[in-house]
């Protein structure tokens, strides 16, 4: 193959790869939220399971003592997405395939598992047919992971490696387009949840999923997320005390077609150019999820850990 060649084949599958739910940013204000409403003693038990993390040292470098927990814990949130940069991990694919695609059994897991982070909950708006999700995918994971926090026979290093997809997944299922894949005459094998719509034309990349993903910012900082988490208004109690992981991905389908794929979001794959209307209302829709999904982390884990 020639230079050319493989740089044009990279290219291709860079642009391919499935993009993240929320950034950094996100995930780590769905865990500041979290642990604010975490007893000291649940604060000392994850700490505890996070410090078996291989990235756990590099996680509180340079950070003063004192703040080492929590920031530990916002930033443990971000590893699932980080192992996809990481070339100890192999990537496996966004589909899940053969007998290892599901399996649980801790860091000694080197496939990235980029299928586990959503649920590709079909729907067109035109009458094309559609496919549905497959599995294992962010639900089933989720049941699996806190089934195993919540065991007295798990070993701390299986729980550890669960507490960290869960801080992550619980924030993935709260983001709209994770919960769903759009298919119409245009893209009759789906969207891939908003990855595969446009908003500007070539050679400009921005697109529908990541600007949900990028709505509440972009800082890569522990202390802006958990500043930002301080801010956003709590959750209503009634929806926070909902633990039940189908109802998340039920809801974030409901706003995927009520509030993602609205006007000036058209049919097929763009490109569409977004007024302030739509990125102020994406705005609210995604800061209720944050508060949401950080309240109900805080719920699993105060059922789980012990």
């Amino acid at each position: 193959m020639t230079v050319v060649r493989f740089v044009v084949a990279l290219i291709s599958l860079v642009l391919t790869l499935r993009a993240s739910a929320w950034d950094d940013f996100g995930h780590m204000t769905v865990a500041a939220v979290a642990w604010e409403q975490l007893s000291p003693e649940l604060q000392q038990r994850a700490t505890a399971l996070l410090k078996l993390n291989p990235n756990y040292q590099a996680w509180i470098a340079n950070v003063p003592p004192e703040n080492a927990d929590e920031v530990a814990f916002v930033r443990a949130a971000t590893w699932p997405d980080a192992i996809k940069r990481d070339a100890t991990y192999k990537n496996d694919g966004e589909q899940p395939s053969g007998p290892d695609a599901g399996k649980n059994v801790g860091y000694g897991d080197l496939l990235q598992h980029r299928y586990w982070h959503f649920v590709d909950q079909p729907f067109s708006p035109d009458g094309t047919p559609v496919h549905a999700a497959s599995t294992p995918n962010a639900e089933t994971q989720i049941v699996a992971f806190r089934q195993t926090l919540a065991s007295p026979n798990a070993p701390d290093e299986l729980k550890s490696y669960d507490l960290v997809w869960l801080l992550h997944l619980v924030g993935d299922v709260h983001q709209p387009l994770h919960a769903t894949s759009r298919f119409d005459h245009q893209q009759p094998n789906g969207d891939r949840g908003g990855n595969s719509v446009a908003l500007c034309k070539r050679p400009c990349k921005d697109e529908l999923h990541g600007f949900w993903d990028d709505v509440l910012g972009k800082s890569e900082k522990p202390a802006d997320a958990i500043a930002a988490a301080r801010r956003i208004a709590s959750a209503d109690p009634g929806l926070a005390g909902i633990l039940d992981e189908s109802t998340w991905i039920q809801e974030s389908f409901h706003l995927a077609r009520t509030a993602v794929y609205v006007k000036p979001i058209g049919i097929g794959p763009g490109p569409f150019t977004l007024d302030q209307r739509y990125r102020s209302a994406a705005q609210a829709v995604a800061e209720k999820r944050v508060a949401l999904a950080g309240a109900r982390l805080a719920g699993i884990l105060k059922a789980a850990l012990h």
